[in-house]
């Protein structure tokens, strides 16, 4: 990360404004990078930004390299010609993501697009697209992989007949001449996909805006990367999981979280010089300025939960790869501009391997209080080196947190802000601002003052997740003057 004192926000990019049933990478994303660099701000910090599976989920996605179609701007594929210059989506909800009725009619609009595309023959546009195709490694694994998948109606892929699920050789050249169209339209979108974030990148650079990534150290079982890559999971010959990645009973959940995620066969990946891992760190930092590696802690030791099992209470620690992994990251590709999430179930041995490569770690200021002066995501505890956080995309708004404690407990939370109690949100941001944390992000949601309605992720709620968004007219006039007065005055502005 940059050195010195910053702050930047949090906001996926699905939670933009704009008319297409969903935020895209389009003219409301560079007005929302404008409105960082009005602030002062140095950082926007998104989700993972792959094609969504399970929930809707960006943590549980059919692929860990690629992006997600439905954050793609049609508005920018008409003036392109793919499409003709007109609304694609009709009478959307504005303050809402509707997955159920968005995915059909944009995809719609998208195949409309890619045909159009086809059928223009040799451009320069069309030897751009050849060129992504030859130039990405990972890309035809994944298009056939959708292909096959909606070949088989959606399911699973260890639902598929066994001559697609567990792929040899020839099976894998027959399918691909077989589905050509379906996998020619999959490599369409991730082109555009792929071409729409490096404008809008490139457009963030130049406003000063570096964006912070976000990596989940597990992926979906049903992704392409678990299908293509069985030999580097804990799998049985059929392709089934015997373990399954969470957590422990935690300050989210009293049974812990079964995220149901396959678990890694550290011991074939050492022998394979952790390839796919490379390959994966690569692709993301050239998409992003600095990644945060998501559950941290596992890279260390992991919650294995024999398989079968209906929740998280009884599993195990196993060992992870430690420094061996990160020493051959950084043998591979030089320094990582990594944040350590290191929240939950932090021991010694986490701590060590964190600091060994100079990672900052997160402080959460929802998690500050209620134990006692010693906590340690009181902000008279930071050191300099950590990233300062009011909440994450798992909490609560600040305002729907600070409405939701006790009495007794907002009573703590205001004395050790010196708050009158009128503006505690604000109180506590100011708190974050101030402290020693060389990096601050907060929350969009906070920064506008929401309550609870506005909160993106409900960890352990299977439905109605990921779906907010923010409108314009959200924003007052001050607010652009008033946070660059804030971060100046805290010697954090851009």
């Amino acid at each position: 990360m940059r050195k010195g004192r910053s702050c930047g926000v949090l906001l996926h990019p699905t939670s933009l404004p704009g008319d297409e049933g969903i935020g895209t990478l389009g003219d409301n994303a560079r007005l929302f990078i404008d409105l960082l660099a009005g602030m002062g701000m140095s950082w926007w910090q998104v989700l993972p930004l792959n094609p969504a599976a399970c929930g809707n989920s960006p943590y549980s996605a059919f692929s860990a390299f690629a992006g997600n179609p439905l954050m793609i701007d049609l508005e920018t594929l008409a003036r392109e010609g793919d499409l003709p210059l007109q609304k694609h989506t009709g009478d959307v909800a504005v303050d809402r993501v509707d997955f159920g009725s968005l995915i059909p009619e944009k995809f719609k609009s998208l195949n409309c697009a890619a045909v159009n595309f086809f059928a223009s023959g040799r451009t320069s546009r069309m030897e751009e697209f050849w060129h992504f195709c030859d130039t990405t490694p990972w890309l035809h694994n994944y298009a056939l992989f959708m292909s096959l998948k909606q070949r088989y109606k959606g399911k699973s892929w260890h639902q598929w007949p066994v001559s697609a699920a567990l792929l040899d050789a020839v099976s894998f050249e027959k399918a691909s001449v077989e589905l050509g169209p379906e996998i020619g339209f999959q490599k369409y979108l991730q082109w555009q996909f792929s071409r729409q974030w490096g404008h809008l990148r490139a457009y963030a650079a130049a406003q000063g805006i570096s964006i912070i990534g976000d990596i989940p150290i597990f992926v979906a079982y049903d992704s392409a990367d678990v299908w293509a890559n069985r030999n580097i999971f804990l799998l049985d010959g059929r392709g089934r999981p015997t373990a399954m990645a969470g957590v422990p009973p935690d300050y989210f959940s009293n049974t812990g979280q079964l995220w149901g995620n396959p678990l890694y066969d550290w011991e074939a990946l050492a022998r394979q010089g952790y390839s796919w891992w490379v390959e994966r760190f690569r692709y993301l930092f050239s998409q992003f300025d600095c990644i945060r590696v998501d559950h941290f802690r596992g890279f260390e030791a992991a919650w294995h939960v024999p398989a079968g099992h209906k929740t998280a209470a009884h599993g195990t620690w196993n060992p992870g790869p430690g420094r061996h992994f990160f020493d051959s990251l950084i043998s591979a590709l030089g320094p990582l501009p990594i944040i350590a999430e290191d929240l939950g179930v932090i021991t010694p041995d986490v701590e060590a391997l964190r600091d060994s490569y100079g990672f900052p770690g997160m402080k959460i200021l929802q998690f500050a209080f209620g134990s006692g002066p010693q906590n340690g995501y009181l902000p008279h505890n930071y050191i300099k080196h950590c990233v300062a956080y009011t909440g994450t995309h798992d909490n609560d708004t600040s305002a729907g947190w600070y409405a939701g404690l006790p009495v007794r407990e907002q009573g703590e939370v205001l004395e050790y802000l010196g708050s009158s109690g009128a503006a505690p949100v604000e109180d506590l941001i100011r708190s974050a601002l101030s402290s020693v944390a060389d990096t601050v992000v907060i929350p969009f949601q906070d920064l506008l003052g929401l309550p609870s309605t506005a909160r993106m992720n409900v960890p352990g709620r299977a439905d109605g997740n990921w779906e907010w968004r923010f409108t314009w007219d959200m924003i007052d006039k001050e607010m652009t003057s008033r946070y660059r007065r804030k971060l100046n005055l805290f010697g954090r502005s851009l």
